[in-house]
């Protein structure tokens, strides 16, 4: 950056540099990486939902059977069967919707319960609790056994089998994965009575929990057959995709106010790029990539809109600062105003490494 060449600063600007030139077309130069972020980021996600996800399932699909309710979810008011209707008063077509940030930073959801609309409040903190394990809610699925774990594990001394569709534990019927884990995490160390469909035969198995909750298999999730998928089309697809990386960009507004007013703890929300790989598979997956590819542009630029010296967001500041008082910021403020952002980006670095070092080591 010339404004830290000391040098460079003290010579007379010449009529190529940027220095040189009028304060809208400074503006210019500096917010084009930003826009070309968002301009990145919204033609990302419009490919991402049009090559990878194809289709969504609408919510009207998800309410003929209503929603599973987790523990939380049910301690906020929703119940088991419940419709989805409406996030602060307005209505979505995806399902998914319900399950995003627009929920999980506090909302007010909107929900039919025995032919009568009902609202239930999320708070606002309630991002933290889903990213310590917490569940929500869920639509109903058919659970599979896609493997089981080694050939000593409880299910497969049970005999569960690979393909084998949970039915019913303990005489209740299985609405889908999310009430089975509950139901498993409730009985560690005990068993479950378990009803399973094997090549259209019902076959009753008597399986034990390990401490963990856990009884050995890994779950392959499909919804019922009855539930159509609505294709993306282009337009669709660009309309989603668009939504969907401003709202990446007004959620990280969002986060970053309840960062400065204490409402989420720092050690909690800032990652390192040693953190964000946890997201990635152990192996290649190009759907994740392109997925965090995205993510990861939207939040480049808002971060970069930051009104930080050394960021584009500060020099767009400065500028701001220029025009309005008609005077030039001096060389000695710019350069000092330069090392005291690059000191705050350097230390947000080192705590953001050193705390995903701690999580890993702790």
């Amino acid at each position: 950056d010339e404004s830290l060449d000391k040098e460079q600063l003290k010579s007379e600007p010449q009529p190529w540099e940027l220095r040189s030139k009028p304060g809208w077309q400074k503006f210019i130069v500096m917010i084009a990486g930003i826009v070309m972020n968002v301009i990145l980021g919204v033609i990302i996600y419009t490919f991402y939902l049009q090559t990878f996800d194809k289709a969504y399932y609408s919510v009207d699909e998800i309410n003929k059977d209503g929603i599973y309710a987790w523990e939380d979810a049910r301690e906020m008011g929703f119940q088991n069967g419940d419709k989805l209707i409406a996030i602060n008063g307005k209505h979505y077509d995806r399902y998914e919707d319900y399950l995003s940030m627009k929920v999980l930073f506090g909302a007010e959801v909107t929900v039919e319960r025995a032919g009568k609309q009902l609202q239930i409040d999320v708070p606002n903190d309630f991002f933290q609790q889903v990213r310590s394990g917490s569940g929500f809610i869920e639509s109903k699925s058919l659970v599979k056994v896609d493997s089981l774990v080694g050939t000593t594990s409880n299910a497969a001394l049970a005999g569960l089998q690979q393909g084998d569709q949970l039915i019913a534990i303990d005489g209740e019927p299985l609405f889908c994965y999310g009430q089975f884990k509950e139901i498993a995490a409730a009985k560690k160390g005990e068993t479950l009575q378990m009803l399973v469909n094997r090549q259209g035969e019902n076959v009753p198995l008597d399986v034990a929990v390990d401490s963990a909750g856990l009884i050995g298999f890994v779950a392959a999730i499909e919804l019922p057959e009855n539930y159509q998928a609505t294709d993306y089309t282009f337009a669709s697809a660009a309309r989603y995709g668009y939504r969907d990386a401003f709202e990446v960009f007004y959620y990280q507004a969002v986060g970053f106010w309840k960062l400065l007013t204490g409402q989420i703890k720092a050690t909690e929300s800032i990652q390192s790029p040693i953190g964000i790989t946890q997201y990635f598979p152990k192996t290649w997956d190009w759907r994740t990539f392109w997925r965090l590819t995205a993510l990861l542009s939207m939040v480049l630029a808002f971060m970069n809109l930051l009104p930080i010296p050394a960021l584009d967001g500060g020099h767009i500041l400065f500028i701001g600062i220029e025009g309005i008082t008609g005077r030039k910021l001096s060389d000695t403020f710019m350069e000092r105003a330069q090392v005291v952002g690059m000191v705050l980006l350097l230390s947000l670095m080192v705590f953001a490494v050193g705390n995903d070092l701690f999580k890993i080591f702790q």
